[in-house]
């Protein structure tokens, strides 16, 4: 099985960029699925449902979260309009959304989930308990498994890539917005990156605006952080390949394209 996995989009301008993107990567890539982060994508906090639309429209199948996800009120109103897409696991149980999804290509069945790191984060449930009390659920349909882990830390992340090697077919890292160069697959199977990156503006601090990133670190003063438009646009996404008769993969490749703007 093919899966494309893009980074977080940001904004209306990651927006433009995964759309111009999209269809080239899926004629060379052939891809089964296309999973994306959409947490940013909504003028870089949260998502709508016009947005969620717009993505879905561009041929992304599944939209994974983070710690944005309740950004936009409309979501926990009305969060059955959101069907393909996933909130953390690590939530408490009586937070509305879906904790994973499966996904049917070929007569393979993959299941996408989410969790969501504690450290310099918000406090949550556990990630590493609360991956390992929805595995079994999910193994009874499938051992095809892709984890987000959205996530500040990259030990965080690198501690879920080894605690799950063996178990699912793939940990992508997501959140901090630059791609790392450590992809690689792991002993036991599971295809491990500590982030995948960003779709959005290349000349941004994290895909959001410099001067008000800047006046942040200098001042220490409160500012509203607004996506960052125009110039090159940056595309990171990684592409998988999962034996289906075992589970584990047996590729994952970086992928960074510029796109002019």
């Amino acid at each position: 099985m093919k899966i494309l996995f893009i980074g977080d989009i940001i904004g209306k301008y990651g927006r433009r960029i995964a759309e111009a993107c999209i269809p080239s990567l899926s004629r060379e890539y052939l891809p089964d699925i296309i999973i994306a982060n959409g947490e940013n994508s909504a003028h870089g906090y949260g998502i709508t449902e016009k947005v969620y639309k717009e993505l879905m429209d561009m041929g992304i199948d599944v939209i994974t979260m983070g710690n944005h996800i309740w950004d936009k009120k409309e979501i926990a109103k009305s969060i059955e309009k959101f069907p393909n897409m996933l909130r953390p696991a690590n939530y408490p149980d009586i937070v509305p959304g879906k904790t994973f999804i499966f996904f049917e290509k070929n007569g393979s069945k993959l299941a996408v989930t989410n969790l969501l790191g504690r450290t310099f984060l918000p406090p949550m449930d556990c990630p590493f308990q609360a991956i390992e009390k929805l595995l079994p659920i999910i193994k009874k349909e499938t051992n095809l498994i892709i984890v987000d882990v959205h996530a500040e830390a990259t030990s965080e992340k690198c501690a879920l890539g080894w605690l799950l090697d063996g178990k699912v077919s793939a940990v992508i890292g997501t959140h901090t917005h630059v791609m790392t160069a450590d992809e690689r697959i792991l002993p036991q199977g599971a295809a491990f990156i500590t982030d995948v990156g960003m779709v959005g503006c290349m000349d941004s601090i994290i895909g959001m605006k410099k001067d008000q990133i800047l006046r942040r670190f200098i001042t220490q003063m409160h500012d509203k952080f607004e996506p960052a438009e125009g110039g090159p646009g940056l595309f990171n996404a990684v592409f998988l390949e999962i034996d289906p008769a075992s589970g584990k993969a047996t590729a994952i490749k970086r992928i960074a394209k510029i796109i002019e703007g």
